[in-house]
């Protein structure tokens, strides 16, 4: 299962991981993209550890939401969180994610970053943290 940091700059770090179960305390102040669904569980998972940010995939919204309701969740916390288009990635696919992803959706906390749906997360995120380096 893939965790590995694809991006770094003066202004943090992206941090991508297959599943969000393998968040952990090193992960702190990271922007975290997970191929994990957006549901209530995975962002259970992602405020057990305080993020910069954290991104999931949408799986196809659901019933009632389902596949993006960690957004309201974090976004109570003030922790900007997103969620890629199940079309654009691979659903526990985090490389794919990152190569591919297009957002599909954000909380309010996300908006005061500037991001939105409709834009290429690779690009949005490399561009908020201000790289130094890329590793791929």
């Amino acid at each position: 299962m893939l965790k590995a940091e694809v991006c770094h700059g003066s202004k943090g770090r992206v941090v991508v991981m297959d599943s969000i179960t393998k968040l952990t305390p090193d992960d702190e102040g990271a922007i975290v993209v997970s191929a994990s669904h957006g549901g209530a569980s995975s962002g259970e998972f992602a405020l057990a550890v305080p993020v910069g940010a954290v991104f999931f995939n949408d799986a196809g919204f659901g019933k009632e939401n389902a596949g993006a309701v960690a957004l309201a969740m974090l976004d109570e916390r003030g922790i900007a969180a997103g969620v890629i288009a199940h079309t654009s990635a691979r659903i526990g696919d985090s490389r794919d994610t990152w190569d591919n992803g297009v957002i599909s959706d954000v909380n309010q906390a996300a908006r005061k970053l500037g991001l939105r749906p409709g834009t290429r997360l690779q690009t949005v995120l490399s561009e908020l943290v201000a790289p130094e380096r890329r590793t791929n």
